[in-house]
């Protein structure tokens, strides 16, 4: 199973492009569910009207994710009239589905805590006092730290640290990614307004074959093939 996580944004574009965000992600999602690729989503930025999407960011799991994911990767257009300025003549926008740079994620290894045996403090009485229950544990290589004094037994202390590191690594590793994911939008300001990987069309966002896309692209060729001759 191979795991990517793949952003669809809508750039430095207009509303309308926020638009085509929001509806391109219910197609790409219904496609995942289709060929039984798993996904989650990691962060969504909303754009300023209501079901227009800035930008998303999904994690997805599966086989053959490469297959997939070569025709969604790249320029998407959309061709339609904007719903948010009548009249408008351009009908034209652009979006962008990008693969992203996994984060490197934090790991927690045993060999690299460190363990400090201390006495507790608080309620408990004298033999709290006098035993060294506590256990203060750092992870070395994070500088993450915590400090245990649950349980009398210096066993169950040290093992309740190693839980609660984890937990702090995990959260950690959370946090990393959703700030990346959550900037990473704004870079995409040389969004190609070309070429398109996928062209839907109207409203109801029907996908444009890519048969005539290569007509087209035939046709103009031809075109200009014609026209250097006769010079």
């Amino acid at each position: 199973m191979t795991q990517k996580i793949i952003q669809i944004s809508a750039g430095k574009g207009p509303i309308e492009c926020t638009f085509a965000v929001a509806k391109v992600l219910k197609i790409f999602l219904k496609e995942l569910s289709n060929n039984t690729i798993k996904y989650t989503i990691l962060h969504k930025e909303n754009g300023v009207e209501n079901g227009t999407v800035q930008s998303v960011s999904i994690q997805v799991t599966g086989k053959d994710l490469a297959g997939f994911l070569a025709n969604w990767l790249g320029t998407i257009q959309w061709i339609g009239n904007s719903t948010f300025r009548k009249n408008y003549k351009r009908k034209n926008w652009f979006i962008g589905c990008f693969e992203v740079a996994v984060v490197a994620s934090l790991e927690l290894k045993e060999h690299e805590i460190e363990f400090q045996a201390i006495r507790s403090s608080g309620a408990g009485g004298q033999h709290v006092n006098k035993v060294s229950s506590a256990i203060r544990a750092k992870h070395v290589k994070s500088g993450m730290q915590v400090l245990v004094m649950d349980s009398r037994s210096q066993h169950q202390n040290k093992k309740i640290a190693i839980e609660r590191l984890q937990e702090k690594v995990v959260n950690y590793n959370v946090e990393k990614t959703k700030l990346q994911l959550k900037s990473i939008w704004d870079n995409h300001q040389q969004l190609e307004r070309g070429n398109p990987i996928k062209v839907f069309t109207g409203s109801d966002f029907k996908q444009m074959k890519k048969e005539k896309s290569f007509k087209q692209k035939r046709n103009r060729l031809k075109k200009d093939l014609i026209k250097q001759l006769e010079l």
